[in-house]
């Protein structure tokens, strides 16, 4: 019979292709790497092998470690003396407690509000002044977008409003530019304060409460404000026209975005100590509107430590992970006196295995 179509009687010989280069065959050996421990991944490791006898004394050093640094943190934090009097609803009469908004909104209305402070502990100079916000969420994106940097640095780029609205132009019209311009500048915080202690006023220092890089880099020198405030709404402070943007300091702290929508700004600073004991007349300006979105505005004097201000979240973290592993430590060294193990049981028993792709890695613990 003939063969089959296809069968082996089609096929060529072995001796004609054997003469024949085969061309994916030459292209295999052309792009073969070469012979390297790199290549090949068999570059020497370090594989430790975690035994109690190395697991214990990390745990006990990290422990010895942490824990000393948690309770200096602890104790820098508790030397900070410091006042937080909250006075948004404090500072506004009884008789207008039911409409806040309309109060605020009033230019009519005496918005002066004094209060007389009790020092607790000694105050050590420079006493730094903060204004706390809460519910005020300076981290949305349509907030922090309204700004245009090369307008608050250049001066040839003041009719430059783009991505300002609604606030980038005076009255709502484009031929009058509004510098800084922007949401973020158009509510600049404008309550004041200012302190008496007796028949002395405290000087309230505004020298230095901006960061020099903000001072030199984000805020030009010759760039000065432009129909600032000058619409039909209102939204918060004024600044002075004849000061470049560079010496607006509450301008440049209020620009600086809060992470968080409870936050502190720093207002200013008194260069005079204050005793335990004394009493400090405050007196506040109760202008900005923070009733309209149910905010919160509180007064803060505090001191500084070597760590800043008075915060005892990290002494705490250090502590809590330092007593964590000091207790690990503890109870593992329980475990291998309670339950020891010599090389040879464990070695005959079966120890746990974790499957990995094309490798099985076995964990064996010796006490």
């Amino acid at each position: 019979m003939p063969p089959a179509s296809g069968d082996g009687a089609d096929r060529p010989s072995s001796s004609s292709s054997s003469g024949q280069d085969d061309p994916v065959a030459t292209v295999k050996k052309r792009n073969k790497p070469q012979y390297t421990h790199f290549t090949q991944q068999e570059l020497p490791a370090c594989k430790p092998l975690l035994t109690p006898q190395m697991v214990i004394p990390v745990l006990v050093l990290v422990g010895l470690i942490f824990i000393p640094i948690g309770l200096a943190c602890i104790a820098a934090s508790n030397k900070v003396v410091e006042l937080v009097y909250r006075y948004d609803t404090k500072c506004v009469p009884r008789n207008m407690l039911h409409n806040k908004v309309a109060y605020v909104q009033n230019p009519s209305i005496d918005k002066t509000c004094t209060r007389i402070f009790k020092v607790p502990k000694d105050m050590q100079k420079p006493i730094y002044i903060y204004y706390q916000l809460d519910k005020f969420y300076q981290n949305h994106r349509r907030f922090v977008r309204s700004r245009n940097d090369l307008q608050l640095r250049n001066p040839k780029k003041a009719k430059d409003t783009q991505y300002c609205g609604p606030e980038a132009a005076a009255n709502g019209g484009g031929r009058r530019p509004v510098v800084p311009c922007g949401l973020r500048a158009w509510s600049l915080f404008n309550d004041t304060y200012s302190f008496a202690r007796g028949n002395q006023t405290l000087r309230v220092s505004k020298r230095g409460i901006s960061w020099r890089s903000e001072r030199e880099h984000r805020f030009g020198r010759h760039v000065y404000p432009l129909n600032f405030q000058n619409g039909t709404l209102i939204g918060g402070g004024q600044l002075d026209p004849s000061k470049p943007l560079s010496e607006q300091g509450d301008l440049i702290v209020w620009m600086r975005t809060a992470a968080l929508p409870t936050f502190r700004k720093l207002y200013g600073k008194i260069d005079v100590d204050l005793r335990a004991g004394e009493l400090v007349a405050v007196t506040m300006h109760n202008n900005y509107n923070s009733y309209s979105f149910d905010g919160k505005k509180s007064l803060v004097l505090s001191t500084a430590g070597w760590l800043g201000g008075k915060n005892a979240f990290l002494g705490r973290a250090y502590l809590v992970v330092g007593m964590a592993c000091s207790l690990l430590a503890l109870l593992l060294t329980l475990l291998c006196v309670v339950f020891p193990m010599s090389v040879t049981e464990t070695t005959r028993s079966n120890p746990p295995y974790f499957f990995f792709p094309s490798r099985i890695v076995a964990h064996r613990f010796f006490c």
